[in-house]
């Protein structure tokens, strides 16, 4: 099996290289476990190494890579220490994927890690969960996690994972996403990705973020957000001049465009041709200089000063609509960029909605985590381990990444051999990690051996748990200025029914 892994290794172009790359992302991700290092560091090898899908904590401890018991393992989750700022900056130093021009594409989604039976578990929310049928979405209670990944430019299973953040339950997302997207963007211009001249680094989000929030957060930032737009929202064109001699205060908005009008997509525009993979031809019409009329309820604007006038956020706005719908009757897709110019450029048009279509190689990313590695399936109680596992399971996939050039192809019989670009093999995560434990034995392992020892003694027999743990409520603590007046409002109307004379 070694030999084989050799031949493997020095069969690719750079295979030394590439496994010396290996080796030394592995001892900079030991470095950045600074408490029961290693047992953790042997706990990501046990995921990266265990047969088939990871079901449970218990069973990762029967794996070789790790060599201790199940005890030290849940150790190691609840009072091991994750140097995370470090980990993020090792994860800032990977070769990202570069687009046609050396630019950088950043996703960012929230993923639910769903916790409904967890009462003992603090800091839950209600985290949205999609359904196969009509009006079958849910929320569920659970651990909200915010990821930023690298995109590639093709259709692809493979992103790079750069930060992950949980949402707690007193948190505004766009607030906290904002925040998230500055320090990663930071990190990547420290490490180099990014020097002046550069293309501006193109963030794309889905329908759920305030593109107009996030535009104003990261507005002195080199970037471009790329927000879906939800088709009911309406949007103005810059504000005409007022007349000489007009009285009256000077107009701000102009006329608007609804996305829910059937006729929006016949407004003068810049219209242009294309092809998507998926739905053939379709036509893509962009209109630059639209806003948002922004108020106090338009969502993470709350805090805005009283008395202050609201900012007036220009940018472009995108409508992709495929001439022949998979779907009979489905809505054109609405996309806004915070590039107020580029609906002026058919190029930099093509780059925002191209960039956007990327956006869906994250939910395979997720769907990785979850159904492979186990991220969501050990049963932890203390919302920091939670944090240490979820830092684990994206330096497991660093790893995979880092991998991918050097892996062998060891598949199952009844599975296709993957295709080749070049002289090089274009290896699935799934595959990678199936050929990863002889890398492993090639690359080595910083960490050292487990030392002998006893089990603990545990708790008496026949003791019964006399300290019960407390009960945590799932949801938000701080409730936003619509969800206030309502309660209000009702509390109000239920006094006047209690305070009513009867007879």
């Amino acid at each position: 099996m070694v030999s084989g892994m050799v031949q493997a290794a020095e069969g690719l172009g750079g295979g030394g290289e590439a496994l010396a790359r290996l080796a030394g992302f592995r001892r900079d991700v030991y470095g950045c476990l600074t408490r029961r290092g290693d047992a953790l560091f042997g706990l990501a090898d046990a995921v990266l190494c265990a047969p088939g899908r990871v079901t449970d904590l218990a069973r990762l401890s029967l794996v070789p890579g790790f060599g201790r018991g199940h005890g030290a393992l849940y150790d190691a989750l609840n009072a091991g220490r994750v140097g995370v700022g470090r980990l993020r900056r090792v994860l800032a130093g990977l070769p990202l994927p570069r687009w046609p021009g050396g630019g950088i594409r950043l996703g960012v989604d929230v993923s639910g890690w769903l916790r409904p039976d967890a009462e003992t578990s603090p800091e839950r929310l209600f985290c949205h969960v999609h359904g196969r049928g009509k009006n079958a979405a849910q929320m569920i209670p659970g651990w909200p996690y915010s990821f930023v990944a690298a995109l590639g430019p093709g259709a692809s299973s493979w992103t790079v994972p750069l930060d992950a953040v949980r949402l707690g339950p007193g948190d505004d997302e766009d607030n906290v996403t904002g925040a998230q997207l500055r320090q990663v963007v930071e990190r990547l211009i420290e490490a180099g990705h990014w020097h002046d001249g550069d293309p501006a680094i193109v963030i794309v989000a889905d329908c759920g973020y305030g593109g107009s929030r996030l535009a104003w957060l990261l507005a002195d930032l080199p970037v471009t957000v790329v927000v879906r737009v939800r088709p009911d929202r309406v949007f103005y064109g810059p504000a005409p001049r007022r007349a000489a001699g007009t009285p009256g205060r000077p107009p701000r908005h102009g006329s608007p465009l609804r996305c829910a009008d059937p006729a929006a997509g016949s407004r003068p525009g810049l219209t242009a041709d294309a092809e998507l993979a998926r739905h053939g031809p379709a036509t893509v019409t962009a209109w630059p200089r639209m806003h948002q009329m922004i108020t106090r309820h338009s969502g993470s604007w709350q805090d805005w000063p009283p008395r202050q006038e609201y900012p007036v956020i220009e940018g472009t706005l995108i409508r992709l609509a495929p001439a022949r719908p998979r779907r009979a009757g489905a809505d054109p897709v609405w996309l806004w960029a915070s590039d107020p110019a580029a609906g002026l450029d058919p190029a930099a048009v093509a780059v925002l909605w191209q960039s956007y279509l990327r956006r869906f190689d994250l939910e395979h990313t997720f769907r990785f985590f979850k159904s492979q590695l186990g991220w969501d399936k050990p049963m932890l109680r203390d919302p920091a381990a939670a944090d240490r596992w979820t830092w684990l399971v994206l330096a497991s996939y660093a790893q995979l990444y880092v991998a991918r050039s050097i892996a062998p192809d060891i598949r199952l019989p009844w599975q296709r051999p993957q295709p080749r670009t070049g002289t090089a093999q274009v290896l699935t995560p799934g595959r990678v990690r199936a050929g990863f434990p002889g890398l492993r034995h090639l690359a080595g392992s910083p960490a050292s051996s487990a030392k002998p020892g006893t089990a603990g003694p545990g708790r008496p027999a026949g003791s019964a748990n006399k300290r019960k743990a407390p009960r945590y409520p799932a949801g938000k603590t701080t409730l936003k200025h619509d969800t206030i007046t309502e309660r209000k409002h009702k509390q109000a109307k239920q006094a006047r029914k209690t305070t009513r004379p009867t007879g």
